[in-house]
């Protein structure tokens, strides 16, 4: 499934993937990646300057994840421009959402952020428990 969310003319889509042979439940181990693709649908040049993540899972314990850039990267994004990198969490529960924002930055200065769309992380067969 794929989550996508636009702010101003910027679109952020995420497809999240279990990855059940690295994932040990017997262990309290479950690991996904997911795939986000930054579109940059508008007029102006934006570079991504950091990542606010925020995530909790199925016992209802929040996180909160800060950082520069993506994958130790600052896209730049012209008009019509885009950027996909793929990153990976392994979780202790079976279940968790994510979601957040993206601080961008305009050619002029302006800074900004953009929403990176809340996403469902919960192991396929699994009774899904919404916080």
């Amino acid at each position: 499934m794929q989550y996508t969310a636009t702010t101003r003319g910027i679109t952020v889509s995420v497809e999240p993937t279990y990855l059940a042979e690295r994932s040990s439940p017997d262990d309290a181990q479950y690991v996904w990646a997911y795939r986000v693709i930054i579109e940059n649908h508008g007029q102006e040049t934006v570079q991504l300057l950091s990542r606010h993540w925020m995530i909790s899972n199925s016992r209802g314990e929040l996180t909160e994840v800060k950082g520069t850039g993506v994958i130790g990267e600052q896209p730049v994004l012209k008009p019509g421009a885009s950027h996909e990198y793929t990153s990976g969490a392994p979780l202790n529960t079976p279940s968790r959402m994510m979601g957040g924002a993206y601080q961008m930055e305009s050619e002029t200065g302006e800074r900004f952020d953009i929403e990176i769309p809340t996403f469902s992380l919960h192991r396929p067969n699994q009774e899904v428990l919404l916080n």
